[in-house]
């Protein structure tokens, strides 16, 4: 295992969400342990699939002991599985664990294949989790998309760096833009929202929040976003851009008009100039005076 395959206490501690007399207690129970070498305590990624099983079965109640039992099997599938990690599932009634991957369910402790098993997922689908830092997923996301490979590759790059580090700005900024790229708006708005729940002044973000809202549906909530780009970075020209065609939509022309000219103004030679000229030179000025 290399040190790159190892995450320290307070890493497992912010990736699954425990506390640190958590982690010491469930050691103590012997239900997962870390490794050591040359004095450092680390766990690897199979260590976080057991502590994300621990966290959840804990809260249902399952006792120590058949945790015990049922985590020993877990790990021992695991290190078995000619199915890549990302495949499997973690799934429990309550009782007892399987892990599914390809559509079958095997018991753990008696590696029999389970039928008519009322399962709930566990909540955290079972990822890949290889120790390699957000940096590293994110450099890996933008070269799978700098070589023009498939946008899922990118999108699960971008995915791995947000399960070591959730907040990375750059790593949502980048995922929303891919999703909403190829029409995922939905989880777009999701990725945008994150960053803004943390960094409120942050124009790109305003910006590409309104401009995806603008394609769902929501122009006023649209250009609220928009506004606040153009606010924060008045020489944001994108964002002017898109918040006159907003404005247009919502039939407020005396500010569209406004954010044409900024455009016009920032970006003369630009791709869009030219319709924004035409926007400009299309509306008449006493239609503009009574807008809002």
């Amino acid at each position: 295992m290399s040190a790159t395959d190892r995450f320290s206490p307070e890493d497992v501690q912010r990736i699954v969400g425990l506390t640190e007399k958590q982690l010491d207690y469930w050691e103590r129970l012997r239900l997962v342990s870390p490794r050591r070498d040359k004095g450092t305590r680390f766990y690897d990624f199979r260590d976080l699939i057991g502590l994300r099983t621990v966290k959840q079965l804990s809260a249902e109640g399952v006792p120590a002991n058949r945790l015990r039992r049922a985590l020993n099997a877990l790990r021992e599938e695991l290190s078995q599985a000619e199915a890549p990690i990302s495949e499997l599932r973690v799934l429990s009634d309550g009782k007892d664990v399987v892990v599914e991957r390809g559509g079958a369910r095997l018991e753990p402790l008696s590696g029999q294949f389970v039928l008519n098993f009322e399962t709930r997922e566990i909540k955290e689908q079972v990822r890949v989790l290889t120790g390699h830092s957000a940096d590293d997923w994110f450099a890996a996301a933008l070269q799978y998309e700098a070589d023009g490979r498939r946008d899922t590759d990118a999108i699960d790059a971008y995915e791995r760096a947000l399960l070591v580090d959730p907040n990375k700005i750059e790593v949502l900024l980048n995922c929303g833009t891919l999703h909403y790229e190829i029409g995922n708006l939905a989880k777009a708005t999701e990725y945008f929202q994150r960053v803004l729940a943390q960094e409120r002044a942050n124009s790109l973000a305003h910006f590409n929040l309104g401009s995806v809202l603008e394609e769902l549906g929501r122009p006023v909530l649209a250009r609220e976003h928009l506004r606040e780009a153009v606010r924060l970075n008045p020489r944001y020209a994108d964002a002017h851009y898109n918040l006159a065609f907003v404005c247009e939509k919502l039939a407020s022309f005396k500010e569209a008009r406004e954010h044409w000219l900024a455009y016009v103004n920032l970006e003369p030679a630009g791709p869009w100039a030219g319709y924004a000229q035409k926007r400009l030179a299309a509306t008449d000025l006493p239609r503009f005076a009574r807008g809002r």
